[in-house]
């Protein structure tokens, strides 16, 4: 066993944060449809969840995000000319497009991949897949950027293997992290790797949601865990229940969420939740030898709609220096009564390594239907690896005061719709990201720069 330590790169919030309401399933995202964003805010809001987390002792880096407006893109549906004349017509053709090309969806960073950690991994390698989130149009326009990001700073091939996103096919439709959970006694041991789905190609499945896709395949689950070496006696496959799709648990980092031997669910985020429980609990007894800490909360304490509405199950648990953990929970769950007993009565009361509660204000980011969860991607590095990694991205408290003057002096304000149609905002996110390479110290990461 090698010492370990699990990392929260969290996505710095692109400079074209706005509400497009793109996402069908995600509550969130539909009810916040059209109305005004705070790109600068948003940014501030994940840097400040950043920098506390580092605080807590917490190992942190960041993510960049990639070029919106995706001018490439709206070139290969056929605009031409000028790019000011190929986002006039673009917002004048489909404002509907311009909006998906615009996204600064990137910044939920727990789907930008899927990581499994050395010890996990046949050839010892940490293994990288981009996710290609081919169900909703403006994330299926991330995968080469995050493929560039991940191999840019994870570049040492004697440490680090990447990935091709899976193919473009419903078959194989992988919405990353989001859906994956791994569980284990401490970070540099074997652990067991969960990969939950919502629905299942082929054979078809008369199992699925009656009001929203099921974004997750079974397949893609499988080919993931496959191209990543992980052996079957340490990977679960499991099924989302329906019914929580159809209330807006549209990943399953809504209903659940664990780190080491804790899980946290609630009673209705897998199909046949008590054969899963049973499943779950013996698959990690075999491969980390103790007993797995499970919290499941009951419907008649929180319902779905209340999960969602809250995001209680979309807090990260993180281990503290001192070996025990803490809840990061979005304000929303402090502020929903029930919500908050729920921390105080069950998960706080449970003899689990759970010890405390920090709640942080991601506002804007939940308009969106992320919460704390949603913004991190977790890569579990040993010390050789952290130093075979690009320090340029790690947080430091250095690096945080000029990420928050580079947001202060680069982003918006206010972003209303119509303004994904001004040229001057492609200019400002070009000029925000050129210099965002240099002060992580990734030269030329966009193609913008090559030219």
């Amino acid at each position: 066993m090698s010492q370990a330590v699990e990392v929260n790169f969290d996505a710095i919030v692109g400079p074209t944060h706005n509400y497009a309401g793109l996402s069908y399933g995600n509550v969130a995202s539909q009810k916040s449809k059209n109305t005004i964003a705070n790109p600068r805010l948003a940014a501030l809001e994940g840097l400040a969840k950043m920098k506390f987390l580092a605080d807590l002792g917490i190992p942190q880096a960041v993510l960049p995000p990639p070029l919106r407006p995706d001018i490439a893109t709206l070139r290969c549906l056929g605009y031409t000319g000028s790019d000011a004349a190929v986002l006039q017509a673009a917002g004048k053709d489909d404002p509907t497009l311009l909006a998906a090309v615009s996204s600064a969806s990137s910044m939920w960073a727990a789907n930008a991949a899927t990581v499994s950690p050395s010890a996990d991994t046949a050839d010892g390698l940490v293994h990288f897949s981009p996710a290609n989130l081919l169900c909703q149009l403006h994330r299926s326009l991330e995968p080469e950027a995050t493929a560039a990001a991940l191999r840019a700073i994870f570049a040492d091939e004697g440490a680090f293997e990447h990935h091709r996103p899976l193919p473009c096919h419903a078959r194989f439709a992988d919405e990353g992290a989001a859906n994956h959970t791994r569980l284990c006694a401490d970070y540099g041991s074997p652990g067991l790797e969960v990969f939950v789905y919502g629905k299942q190609v082929s054979p078809p499945s008369p199992i699925a949601p009656k009001v929203f896709p099921a974004r997750q395949t079974a397949e893609a689950s499988r080919a993931v865990a496959r191209r990543h070496q992980i052996s079957p006696d340490r990977s679960l496959f499991i099924r989302q229940c329906p019914d929580a799709i159809d209330a807006g648990v549209f990943h399953n980092d809504v209903a659940a969420v664990g780190n080491q031997n804790v899980l946290l669910c609630h009673d209705r985020a897998f199909h046949h939740q008590e054969q899963v429980i049973e499943d779950l609990r013996n698959a990690f007894e075999r491969v980390a030898r103790q007993p797995l800490h499970l919290i499941q909360v009951p419907s008649d304490e929180l319902t779905l709609a209340e999960a969602v509405e809250t995001y209680l199950f979309n807090s990260q648990i993180v281990t503290m220096p001192d070996g025990t953990m803490a809840l990061i929970a979005p304000s929303e769950s402090r502020d929903h009564p029930r919500a908050r007993a729920v921390i105080d009565q069950r998960i706080l009361a449970a003899d689990t390594p759970i010890k405390g509660v920090h709640f942080l204000d991601v506002r804007q980011s939940m308009r969106n239907g992320g919460g704390p969860a949603c913004l991190r991607l977790r890569v579990v590095l040993t010390q050789a690896e952290l130093e075979r990694a690009h320090r340029g991205v790690f947080l430091t408290p250095e690096l945080y005061d000029r990420l928050v003057a580079w947001v202060n002096r680069r982003y918006r304000d206010e972003l209303r719709p119509e303004d994904l149609a001004d040229a001057a905002l492609l200019d400002e996110s070009r000029a925000a990201l050129d210099e965002l390479t240099q002060i992580l110290d990734l030269p030329s990461l966009y193609d913008f720069q090559h030219g």
